[in-house]
């Protein structure tokens, strides 16, 4: 492993990417650009990252030794399985094997060889396969996977929610998929991504609707 390709790999540190600090860095297929958010090695090992697919793109054959997780941003992403519309949220469980692709164009918030132990299931929600569910005050929850300590979930904030105050256990790691988030150390608007490591405290809220992608217990 090159120290040349790490990326945000010590988790015991606060990570953080805003929509204004990274271009697009293009990947070993055409058409297909990447902001690496976390990376243990150049195309292999622990990553997580935004991806974006223009029109008429694709990624060639491959498997996932230890899982992908996957959920459409914007556009439409696809594969010989299947059609998934902005909003889906996709677990490729360990050993699985796909050739993605997209007609129109689509960007990703994409999560490699990063499955606990035991985790097996493949995961498909389209928006429409979503409940959402009454959160800790006026939040809206719907939860997408859990599986021992980690889970997954979206997360609604009505304008000026202000949620307590509360210790992440097991870290947790946020996208901001629409609006902007706020805690007592920073202001992260859509296209946001941050990461906070395991026992760190914060104070979130919000000034204008907002949707979070959110898990935790994972670090």
């Amino acid at each position: 492993m090159s120290d040349e390709y790490i990326l945000n790999m010590d988790f015991s540190k606060v990570a953080i990417h805003l929509p204004t600090e990274t271009d697009w860095v293009k990947s070993p297929a055409d058409g297909v650009s990447r902001i690496h958010l976390e990376r243990e090695a150049e195309e292999s090992g622990h990553t997580s990252s935004f991806v974006k697919f223009e029109a008429n793109s694709y990624f060639p054959a491959h498997h996932h030794p230890q899982g992908e997780e996957v959920y459409v941003i914007d556009g439409v992403f696809s594969d010989e399985n299947g059609d998934y519309p902005a909003g889906t949220y996709i677990r490729n469980p360990p050993g699985s094997f796909h050739k993605p692709f997209t007609k129109e164009g689509c960007t990703l918030f994409v999560k490699l060889e990063q499955f606990q132990e035991g985790d097996t299931k493949q995961v498909v929600l389209r928006p429409e396969d979503q409940q959402w569910h009454p959160g800790i005050g006026n939040l809206s929850v719907v939860s997408l996977h859990a599986h021992n300590t980690e889970s997954t979930a979206l997360v609604h904030w009505p304008k000026n929610e202000v949620f307590q105050k509360h210790t992440h256990f097991g870290g947790e790691e946020v996208i901001v998929l629409k609006g902007k988030f706020i805690d007592e150390y920073g202001e992260y608007p859509k296209g946001s991504w941050v990461r906070s490591p395991p026992m760190s405290k914060h104070f979130p809220h919000v000034e204008e609707e907002t949707l979070i992608m959110v898990k935790v217990g994972h670090l």
